[in-house]
């Protein structure tokens, strides 16, 4: 065994593992497992730290390195774990001198201070993000990740991502087209655009383009991409380029995962965000104008500070009023340093309720939207064996098929979680 690569958390955590694994398989590291974790809520902190002790049980003689976000923002707490070896930080773990350095510590062998485990640096100084072009995705893997876009300059009050992920910086659209296209020149169908705030892409840049430029760029200029995706965004940053794409562009796919959060005017307020109820529900239209058949999916906090049973309700309402299909329901986490942590909390228990409502609501609308696709045909990229994805990003049982393939199916029924054919 030379490096495992253990992710946490989100999709664009997926991308950088990828990285991590190449940057320190590179180094010599070996016998060596890396945590990528994440730092989005409490319960997310503690899996990792689970993982970790259960990894040490199970292998005893493995060296354990911890990254990602919770690292970045309670390194000390894993460098005091005796099963750590060593935490690096969110930026140096894109980078290859940060693996070498990791060798060399890990190299000397156990029994050192935790802080001389450390090797963390302020992300607020990171600057710049240079572009990783990866040679290691497996070959004709149907969708793969580029990362355009990390950080955050906005302060919600219930986020700790900014003290981990740094303040918004891109990369160039030129590296990102040259990306795409050798992604595509792979096999690779589908290409999914990641970040941590995805409509801040570009303001860092010479001429401050948008994300709608950026996908015009590669759409243009890569014409043999077969797909194209978005991440999840913050609708009410949506430029009039992208608009333009989504209703004018097949290959842009026609599904986007909105940051919405709740659906109460002044816990949106409370939680600092830039939009207001009426924001999201009038961009779901105008959205829906241009793209008749598109499909969205949206995050939203159940429990924040303050919250009451009317408050709500009308974040359930919202999931007819927006006509949402996929629901990320997170129960609200009190992060510790946050503005959000100094309010009055709801109760843990009806916290818990209202995720579990908010989960039945989601579920009713995916149901829904199974049901409405039956008779149609759609083109479903085909990931697996066993299982494809549609335009819309709905979940396709197939057999034999060939991996990385576009086909059109015909939609005949569902079994309650995927389409069947």
């Amino acid at each position: 065994m030379s490096v495992d690569v253990l992710t946490f958390g989100c999709r664009l955590n997926a991308f950088e593992s990828e990285v991590i694994a190449r940057e320190a398989e590179r180094a010599g590291l070996s016998d060596t497992v890396v945590i990528n974790s994440c730092a989005v809520t409490n319960e997310a902190v503690a899996q990792a730290r689970q993982s970790i002790r259960r990894l040490k049980r199970e292998r005893p003689d493995v060296r354990i390195v911890v990254t990602g976000c919770a690292a970045q923002t309670q390194a000390e707490m894993f460098a005091e774990m005796a099963e750590v070896d060593r935490v690096v930080g969110n930026d140096e773990k894109m980078r290859g001198e940060a693996w070498r350095d990791a060798r060399t510590a890990l190299d000397r062998g156990f029994g050192i201070e935790a802080s001389e485990k450390i090797a963390v640096a302020d992300i607020m100084a990171a600057k710049e993000m240079a572009p990783h072009l990866l040679d290691g995705f497996k070959a004709g893997l149907p969708r793969v990740f580029v990362q355009v876009q990390n950080g955050c300059d906005h302060r919600c009050t219930f986020c700790i991502i900014p003290y981990g992920r740094g303040n918004s910086r891109s990369v160039p659209m030129g590296a990102v087209v040259d990306q795409v296209r050798a992604l595509v020149e792979r096999g690779h169908a589908e290409i999914v655009l990641t970040g941590v705030d995805l409509t801040s892409y570009g303001a860092d840049l010479p001429g401050a383009p948008k994300l709608g430029q950026l996908t015009k760029q590669i759409l243009r200029h890569v014409p043999e991409l077969k797909r194209l995706r978005i991440s999840s965004i913050d609708s009410i940053e949506a430029d009039r380029d992208l608009l333009d794409v989504i209703a004018g562009d097949e290959r842009l796919m026609p599904h986007l995962h909105l940051s919405l959060q709740s659906g109460d005017d002044l816990i949106l307020k409370r939680m600092k965000r830039r939009h207001s109820r009426q924001d999201a529900i009038e961009f779901c239209a105008q959205v829906r104008r241009l793209r008749p058949d598109i499909t969205f999916g949206a995050d939203i906090i159940a429990g924040f500070p303050t919250e009451t049973e009317d408050m709500f309700a009308r974040s359930q309402d919202l999931v007819d009023e927006c006509d949402l299909t996929f629901l990320h329901v997170f129960p609200y986490s009190k992060r510790p340093g946050t503005p959000a942590a100094r309010m009055p909390q709801v109760a843990g228990g009806e916290i818990k309720t209202r995720a579990k409502r908010l989960r039945a609501t989601g579920e009713a609308a995916l149901q829904r939207r199974l049901t409405s696709e039956i008779g149609s045909t759609r083109q479903v990229l085909i990931e697996s064996a066993t299982q494809g994805r549609t335009e819309h990003f709905l979940p396709v049982a197939i057999s034999d098929e060939t991996s990385g393939a576009v086909m059109p199916l015909a939609i005949k029924g569902h079994d309650g979680a995927r389409l069947t054919v």
